[in-house]
């Protein structure tokens, strides 16, 4: 059983010896006796405590105020109340603490994924600890092990739980030639990784550190909460000394008893740890909620941002798009569809171009070639068993003799047989499934996106169309995205978050106010230059993160003006003489507890919340 609970149990006994005696025994003082041993009990750590922060300068803690607020009472010969309120008091804290401790174990339930083990090949197999494994080593990870170092498949295929790191509980399949993350799990079989990182520079080690240091950046509400505090309390002492001694002999009563339980009461009620503690709680929760759903915040400062955010600007390739070509559309002349796409994934598997790829690996070919050859910047040209193809732009069409095609916006592979032009196939960036939702979710939120990109306009205004944002600029260098996010920036009362692919979009993520890294863990510069980091590619996690901060926010408000407010009504009440005892106790602990209560919700501040409009 918990010492404290223990403590409470033994002083709530001794209380009620005491009260009994006090009614029901002649005995002169034992009852004095019985509650000075159950007061003992129950508060000399607290005394202790505030004891020992006077040399350290830190004088007007809570322990000191329930101190002087408890001990006066006695000299003023209310024991029982004196021993109440310290026995409600130690019962508030270990509530208090059993919901702390709850909060901290759902965060340190995140940061779980701490590998213990690396089965590394050298002249067999042999167990190490992940930071002896060096790059390039071969590591063996069998069904059930957590990877530990990050690195390239080069044996074997297997079915892994990623939601450590992306929060999504869907399976990933990966093979021979992909890459895998530390902290992944091994669902099944047996596979060989190829390391390409140090332990220190791994996906889990960058996760540990975000989460660790995450509450190192306090938010404006924070910030407010510690600066009140340090003049509030002194204040709160000065005007309980103020009341003990000025009305008693500013009347001429001399009625010291009565002015100074009134006083003990102003400061038993005048305890900040409602704030001290819940408020920090409350973004310490938002930040778990964050990290649950694979969404990394650097700091409760960028999630308060994040929830005055009223602009969004997405980058195209790699956060709104896939970042990889597909096929839109095939355009055959004088043949069919699958005749056109057999020739030309015959011709194009002889070629490393990213469009090639595309195509060769998205049908079947129709023709065999006897041999090809590539002529640069242009294309591919193949004898075959049917005359000689070609592939590629209009520049080698032409140089095959044919010079009328439709020309066409976008990625464009033109297809010739035997002389003879048999059609063409158009090629896009592919937008992610989610990158529609993902806008019109921010559009409900209050929120404008906006979509820059370096690309041309026409395929810029097709993605726009296609994902439903109304404002874009395209054909733009790295310099001209900032000095475009600069110029989104001014004269907006609202705060402007970048969503790129954190690479080449690092110096536009640091400019913003808030910068998002998207699928970008394996990036060092994502990490140092966003503030938070979204673990997977899924766009519809920026209105998530949107409305996990707006719901934090507000309930850090609750608690701000909730505790506060209590706290002033009933110091008003002590000081005229209409608070009891208990009443004072219910604003310190009750209070304390409640806010803390309150706070925990931020745990829970997912997916499955309705959107949460700015200002909330």
């Amino acid at each position: 059983m918990d010492k404290r609970l223990i403590k409470i149990i033994v002083s709530a006994v001794l209380l009620a010896a005491a009260l009994i005696t006090e009614h029901f025994s002649d005995v002169r003082y034992a009852a004095e006796i019985l509650y000075g041993i159950a007061y003992i009990t129950a508060g000399y750590d607290v005394l202790w405590d505030a004891v020992r922060a006077i040399p350290k300068g830190r004088i007007f803690n809570e322990n000191f105020l329930m101190g002087i607020a408890t001990v006066g009472a006695f000299f003023v010969g209310s024991f029982e109340e004196a021993v109440a309120v310290m026995l409600f008091y130690q019962t508030g804290e270990y509530f208090q603490d059993k919901a702390v401790n709850r909060s901290r174990r759902s965060i340190n339930a995140l940061t779980d994924i701490m590998p213990e083990y690396a089965n590394v090949l050298r002249d067999g197999e042999i167990r190490v600890s992940p930071e002896e494994v060096q790059i390039g080593e071969i590591i063996r990870v069998k069904a059930g092990e957590r990877v530990p170092l990050d690195g390239i498949i080069v044996k074997g295929a297997s079915s892994f739980d990623a939601s450590a790191l992306t929060g999504e509980s869907v399976p990933v399949d990966l093979k021979e030639g992909d890459s895998v993350l530390s902290g992944y799990i091994n669902k099944n079989g047996v596979i060989e990784v190829k390391v390409n990182s140090v332990f220190e520079d791994s996906a889990v080690s960058k996760i540990l550190d975000m989460v660790e240091n995450a509450t190192a950046k306090k938010s404006k509400t924070e910030r407010f909460i510690t600066r009140f505090t340090k003049y509030y309390t002194p204040v709160v002492v000065i005007s309980a000394l103020l009341l003990a001694f000025i009305p008693p002999l500013a009347t001429g009563s001399h009625d010291f008893k009565e002015w100074i339980y009134r006083a003990l009461q102003f400061l038993v009620v005048s305890c900040p740890c409602a704030l001290v503690i819940s408020v920090p709680l409350s973004f310490f929760g938002g930040i778990g909620a964050a990290a649950k759903e694979g969404i990394l915040i650097k700091g409760s400062n960028y999630l308060e941002a994040l929830a005055d955010t009223d602009t969004v600007v997405f980058d195209k390739t790699g956060t709104l798009t896939k970042g990889v070509f597909g096929i839109e559309k095939v355009l055959p002349h004088d043949t069919d569809e699958n005749t056109l796409l057999g020739i030309a994934s015959a011709v194009e598997k002889y070629s490393n171009h990213p469009l090639a790829k595309c195509i060769s690996e998205s049908c079947s070919p129709s023709l065999e070639v006897i041999s090809a050859s590539e002529v640069s910047g242009k294309g591919i040209v193949a004898d075959t068993v049917c005359g000689k193809a070609a592939c590629g732009n209009a520049a080698l069409m032409r140089d095959m003799g044919i010079e009328e095609m439709p020309e066409y916006d976008g990625a464009t592979v033109y297809v010739c047989l035997d002389g003879k032009y048999k059609g063409c196939i158009l090629l896009s960036d592919i937008v992610k499934d989610g990158s529609k939702a993902a806008v019109s979710a921010l559009r409900q939120q209050g929120i404008e996106s906006v979509m820059l990109t370096g690309d041309k306009k026409s395929v810029a205004r097709k993605v726009a169309e296609e994902t439903g944002i109304e404002r874009f600029e395209s054909e733009l260098l790295p310099q001209d995205k900032l000095e475009a996010l600069s110029a989104l920036k001014q004269g907006k009362r609202g705060k402007t978050a970048m969503v790129g692919d954190g690479i080449n979009d690092a110096p536009v993520l640091a400019g913003a106010d808030v910068g998002i890294a998207m699928g970008a863990l394996g990036s060092d510069a994502a990490i140092e230059a966003s503030d938070i980091v979204i673990m997977d590619d899924n766009p519809e996690k920026v209105p998530l993160a949107v409305n996990i901060s707006r719901r934090t926010r507000g309930i850090a408000y609750q608690n701000t003006w909730f505790a506060i407010g209590i706290k002033l009504a009933v110091l008003v009440l002590a000081a005229a003489g209409y608070a009891s005892m208990w009443i004072a106790v219910f604003a310190d602990v009750g209070v304390a507890l409640l806010a803390v209560l309150n706070s925990m919700r931020a745990l829970k501040a997912g997916r499955k919340q309705k959107p949460v409009k700015a200002g909330a």
